[in-house]
């Protein structure tokens, strides 16, 4: 019996309420919204790089150790290391290959669908003020050390496309 008073008299007061009676709002985005996330920065479509040890050229420049972003230029000769949207060293690519295979009647078919139930969603989405859903692209980075050649070797495989890259090792 005073258990039951107790509580009931207890959860009265607003400091100790487990839920509250009213939405809340904080700065015109309702709790539980989850507007951080609506109007973030969206990811890069480019595959990351950890690269474990300092690189060192032979002409004393380095590259620390960290996670890096890593791009392809358009005509597809260079990979860009970016930290913070920041190029931090142009790779010579020495190798390209493009995948030009043409998709099956079945795959097309396939795709359409996903597509437009895609499109379904995404329609869904936009009255509710939701980011439309891309399909995901798929993105690949590595890095590795070749010591018959004394240099780093780096894979950049993004969508259909695969780039290696070397960087000589002091």
């Amino acid at each position: 019996m005073l258990e039951g008073m107790y509580a009931d008299t207890a959860l009265q007061f607003k400091e100790i309420r487990p839920y509250p009676v009213e939405p809340q709002e904080i700065a015109g985005v309702d709790v539980g919204t989850k507007g951080f996330y609506r109007y973030a920065l969206h990811e890069s479509d480019n595959p990351e790089l950890s690269v474990v040890d300092e690189l060192q050229n032979e002409y004393g420049d380095k590259i620390p150790a960290g996670h890096y972003t890593l791009a392809i230029t358009d005509e597809k000769d260079f990979l860009i290391l970016i930290e913070c949207k920041t190029p931090v060293a142009v790779i010579p690519v020495f190798k390209v290959e493009e995948d030009v295979s043409l998709p099956t009647k079945k795959e097309l078919k396939i795709e359409k669908k996903k597509a437009k139930a895609r499109a379904k969603t995404n329609e869904k989405r936009a009255k509710t003020g939701m980011t439309p859903d891309v399909e995901p692209i798929y993105k690949e980075a590595s890095i590795e050390y070749v010591k018959e050649g004394n240099y780093y070797l780096i894979k950049y495989e993004r969508g259909k496309i695969r780039a290696w890259g070397a960087v000589r090792s002091k």
